[in-house]
């Protein structure tokens, strides 16, 4: 894997540190996100289970949804980290996807170890998009 930037590491330390307040009572599997928009901001998320579980929601869905509910439309770039690295399901895929496919996806585990740098694009090939959406 290439050096990370120090915004990098420190994206990845965020989204750690996020992931210690993750509410996951019934898998125990904790997930947390950072994301930078374009602009600088940066956001944080953590899984929320619910025991009717399709209620459940992802850490980097949180992140983006506040993201966007402050008003930032353009992600930069965002961490996952889970315990062994896990990489973010096609819900979030598809939901990065929405707001940029050339976003960087830093996916780590949680001793802060990059398992793998991609684009949403590289994650989500075929991507739907609004350009298939006929006007």
């Amino acid at each position: 894997m290439p050096q990370l930037s120090e915004d990098y590491k420190q994206l990845i330390e965020l989204a750690n540190e996020a992931r210690r307040r993750a509410y996951v009572p019934y898998s125990h599997y904790a997930v947390g996100s950072a994301l930078r928009t374009k602009t600088g901001r940066v956001f944080t998320g953590v899984n929320i289970e619910n025991a009717a579980y399709p209620q459940t929601m992802c850490a980097e869905r949180v992140a983006i949804f506040k993201a966007i509910s402050e008003g930032e439309r353009e992600i930069e770039v965002i961490s996952v980290v889970t315990e062994t690295g896990g990489s973010p399901c096609g819900g979030c895929r598809q939901v990065l996807a929405e707001f940029g496919l050339d976003t960087i996806v830093l996916i780590a585990d949680a001793k802060g170890k990059l398992i793998q740098k991609t684009t949403v694009a590289e994650l989500l090939p075929g991507a739907f998009t609004s350009e298939k959406l006929s006007r």
